[in-house]
């Protein structure tokens, strides 16, 4: 792209990706979550160009961009270059003080892992033109504009937490979210001398955001279910198993195991935030393999490679609890192990899956980060 030759950016900004210790899939149920930006970030470099309307956006990572005019901004066969249009249009219905601009990009965010890449992505691009056009933008009104992006250019229709995750975590803490009423706390993460482990499976089962959006119509008709009883129950945040007991007989057997999922999910993250505070890790742990089992039983968003490494840890005693991570069908499984059993377990699990699926398996630790932010 010809403006590379002449680049000179004025702002860097930085936007990480995510790890969600607990909490799967409750966050569009306005459950409670507890995730955290990771030091796996996207660096935005920007610069105005001087034009009225005329945006290049270049990827180091694809080695490849796309010019877009701001006033012609529409849906692209390219799905990377939907998260960049999605924003532009959703900041568009809010400020129109964005001219013509220069970014280029350069994602250190596994992609397919599960720790958000198109969060970092989102967020960071609308927390870079905030700055450079001074559009008076809160963090929550970035947090807010990125979720409508995913769902209305990328298809997703995500929860709250990836985005607000990217955005608004602090180092060394995560973040119990609210995803109902949006209220927060910062809960310190000790867990020395244990390390947060991310194993990827290096698979992805294209099925994640058709699957996603199913899961969503499932709960959904629970929840329809629910209120012919309990007319309160305004999402699976407000249901409990007796209620869900009631209704068993009038509902199908897949929609009863997903509202079961995200009822008893919802009960774990609170008990996991008091296990925190008590340092009581191999709590943690436990929940964390429960976590799992209701993943791939109940509501069958994990998949063969998944499960195999969280089986696989289940030998060692130096994992505390594992569970897979993300939206599911790959990615990567979060594991809570102590760091002098780190490299032996990497080493023994890289062997092991390689024997059952031939691939290889990538890892990295992940540290609880702050949020999207300007690099100085």
């Amino acid at each position: 792209m010809q403006f590379l030759d002449h680049f000179k950016p004025e702002l860097t900004i930085e936007s990480p990706g995510r790890i969600n210790i607990i909490g799967e899939h409750t966050d569009y149920n306005m459950g409670f979550v507890l995730p955290t930006a990771i030091e796996k970030k996207i660096t935005f470099q920007f610069q105005k160009n001087g034009s009225d309307k005329i945006c290049h956006v270049y990827s180091k990572g694809y080695d490849t961009g796309f010019e877009l005019s701001l006033d012609a901004i529409e849906i692209s066969k390219v799905e990377w270059e939907n998260y960049i249009l999605g924003v532009l249009n959703e900041i568009s219905k809010r400020s129109d003080k964005v001219r013509g601009f220069d970014c280029v990009l350069e994602s250190h965010v596994p992609i397919g892992s599960g720790v958000s890449s198109s969060a970092a992505l989102e967020c960071g691009l609308a927390f870079g033109l905030n700055e450079m056009f001074d559009l008076g933008l809160s963090r929550m009104d970035i947090v807010e504009l990125s979720q409508a992006a995913e769902h209305t250019y990328a298809g997703t229709k995500c929860g709250i937490m990836d985005q607000f995750a990217s955005v608004m975590s602090k180092e060394g803490h995560v973040i119990l979210l609210d995803c109902e009423s949006l209220e927060y706390s910062y809960i310190p993460i000790q867990i020395q001398p244990y390390k947060i482990l991310l194993l990827n499976t290096n698979v992805s089962h294209n099925l994640v955001s058709g699957e996603y959006n199913k899961r969503r119509t499932q709960c959904e008709a629970g929840v329809a279910a629910l209120q012919k009883n309990h007319p309160e129950v305004k999402s699976l945040r407000n249901a409990s198993m007796d209620m869900l007991n009631e209704i068993k007989d009038t509902i199908d057997d897949t929609v009863y195991n997903r509202c079961a999922y995200v009822i008893q999910e919802k009960t774990r993250v609170l008990e996991a935030v008091e296990a925190l505070k008590a340092n009581n890790l191999k709590r943690v742990g436990e929940l964390l393999y429960e976590t799992h089992e209701g993943l791939s039983t109940l509501y069958e968003v994990s998949c063969p490679e998944l499960d195999f490494l969280v089986d696989f840890t289940k030998n060692h005693e130096a994992v505390l609890g594992a569970r897979m991570m993300g939206g599911g069908f790959g990615g990567c499984t979060i594991n809570l192990i102590h760091e002098d059993a780190l490299d032996d377990f990497v080493a023994a699990a890289s062997k092991a899956y390689k024997k059952a699926y031939n691939l290889e398996l990538s890892w990295f630790e992940a540290s609880p980060s702050k949020g999207t932010s300007i690099l100085k």
